[in-house]
């Protein structure tokens, strides 16, 4: 595995920590591009009030942005939960290169736990994959989350 994708990876955890104030999902993501950072995101859904607020669609904004362009055909997305059905259509959309995840979402992901959108050859793009980066403090990140809140929910019914 390429120190590169640890790198960039651990820049996208630090990201999914920015969620937590909010108690959104804490799910980050960084876009890459010839080495550099161009797109940071983490979910706002709850902050925003917005269901589109996902760490990946305000990663993938961003760097169209920072480049002025709406293809990424030369960026890697880095996100640390596989990307749902909008975040991997949005990440054809863009035509990036690359999607490097840390942990499968099995209730929602859309590259190999309900879907792959990411590798549909019906698709006009198709992006390369990796999975499985940095995937236990993906998975720790995540877990330490959703313990946390059934803690909450269980205080809040005792009380």
């Amino acid at each position: 595995m390429s120190r590169d994708h640890k790198t960039f990876m651990r820049e996208a955890i630090k990201e999914g920590y920015k969620a937590l104030p909010a108690d959104d999902v804490p799910v980050g993501a960084v876009v890459v591009s010839n080495g550099r950072i161009i797109g940071r995101g983490y979910n706002q859904v709850e902050l925003l009030n917005d269901p589109t607020a996902h760490a990946e669609m305000i990663a993938i904004t961003a760097a169209a942005s920072t480049i002025g362009d709406k293809w990424l055909g030369e960026a890697t997305l880095y996100v640390t939960v596989e990307p749902c059905a909008m975040c991997a259509g949005a990440s054809v959309l863009a035509r990036l290169k690359q999607v490097v995840y840390g942990v499968q979402d099995i209730k929602t992901g859309a590259h190999s736990s309900l879907f792959n959108l990411l590798n549909d050859p019906r698709l006009n793009h198709q992006i390369e994959v990796v999975p499985g980066v940095e995937k236990e403090a993906c998975a720790a990140l995540m877990m330490d989350f959703f313990q946390s809140l059934r803690n909450q929910r269980k205080e809040n019914r005792e009380r």
